[in-house]
This record gives C-alpha cells, structure tokens and sequence, in this order.
C-alpha cells in the first residue's frame, strides 16, 4: 500500500483533533473520497484475511445475530451474512454506510448510522457475536477506554467478541495512526464481564510486515 492514502487520512485526523473532534475525520475522509476508495487507507474491498482464518478455524453452526463495529466499506460485515449470521453493521460515517448501501444492494446485511459512544439502547447485550477489527486503534488512546466499554455492552451473555487488531509492547511508541494496542489494553476488556478465550500475537505477511493481536472473548452468563 502506497504512503500516500495515510498520509492523507492521518492528516484529516490531525485537523479534526485539533478541533476538539476526534470522531468527525471518518466522515471527512469517506465524504472526500466520493467513491474512490483507493484514499482510504484500509478500503482493500476484500474480506479481512484475519477474520476469514478465524472463522474457519471456528466454524459453528449455533450462529445468531452478529454487529460489526465500525464497519467502513462493508467486506467483513457481508461476509458474516455469508456466514449464516443475521447482521448488523454500523459506521460513524453516513457517507460510509452510503457506500456499503451501493456496493451492496441486495445485502442482508442491516446498515446503520450510529455513534459507538451512543449506540442504540436496544443493542445493548443483544448479540451473540461482536466484531471490533482496526477500530480501536484509530481512535485516540484517551477514548480506548469508554470505547471498549461499549463494545462489551454489545454482547449478549454467552456471547462472543472477537478483537483483531496491531498490536505492540508497552515500552514500544505508539508512533502514527493507526495506533497499536498492547496487551495491557486488552486487559481492559475483563474488567467488563468477558473472559478471554484465546489470544494470538503474530506477525502478518504484508509490507512491511504488521504485527496482529487476535483475542476472543465470551461473556459470562448471569
């Protein structure tokens, strides 16, 4: 991937944080791309390969409802559906979720706009599987905290949270967006009613080289 489309994003970011908006840059940055998606930096129009590895490897056939959080373009969330799960899938950007709405007509998948920080009240612990994947971690570090919060109060008790996302060791720099989680971090997610399943660190092959934390969760059951 060329520099040049996160460049770009990194300093829409940069404008809207100075602003005392840390949330408004998605909708700059999909709004300004007017369909052409090669100036978003993680629009590959292709399913996450780290979410098609785990759900292989996880292949059930107890599927419900799934929400995936912060869906961008849509790829993740339609593959869900294609899955079996009855999805839904939001974005802080309505210029986003105009796009998935385009690029997939005949979806079943249901797209909303909505805030993660003040999502509908009707989701709250209504999902049996939760996707976070690359949210997290262009969002500002001082909004992490509340964030996860939310995203826990999505899954439903029993219920799974799948988190991928870059990761990094707490004496290493954050460095630029997107940036990466430590393990420390993801600790945060068992202060909320989770238990962690597994968690993989690992490096995926792309150039250069990312470094992968993949965690699952499931909520306890009252």
């Amino acid at each position: 991937m060329s520099n040049e489309p996160r460049a770009t994003a990194r300093d829409i970011a940069q404008e809207h944080l100075h602003a005392g908006d840390p949330l408004g840059w998605f909708e700059s940055l999909y709004s300004r791309s007017a369909g052409d998606t090669s100036i978003i930096p993680w629009a590959d129009l292709t399913v996450n390969p780290n979410l098609v590895s785990w759900l292989d490897i996880n292949n059930s056939t107890d599927l419900g409802l799934a929400l995936k959080v912060g869906c961008g373009l849509g790829d993740d969330a339609e593959e869900l559906a294609k899955r079996g799960y009855s999805t839904t899938a939001f974005d802080i950007s309505e210029s986003a979720i105009g796009q998935c709405r385009k690029r997939f007509p005949d979806s079943f998948v249901e797209y909303v706009v909505a805030d993660l920080f003040s999502a509908p009240s009707e989701w709250k612990a209504r999902f049996d599987f939760v996707l976070e994947s690359y949210t997290l971690q262009v969002l500002p570090p001082d909004l992490r905290i509340e964030a996860m919060k939310c995203i826990c109060s999505f899954v439903s008790p029993g219920g799974i949270l799948l988190v991928i996302a870059r990761g990094r060791e707490e004496n290493e720099r954050e460095g630029k967006m997107p940036w990466p989680l430590t393990k420390k971090e993801l600790l945060l997610f068992e202060d909320h009613g989770l238990q962690k399943m597994t968690f993989e660190d690992y490096i995926e092959n792309e150039e250069p080289p990312v470094r992968r934390f993949r965690a699952t969760y499931r909520k306890a059951v009252k």
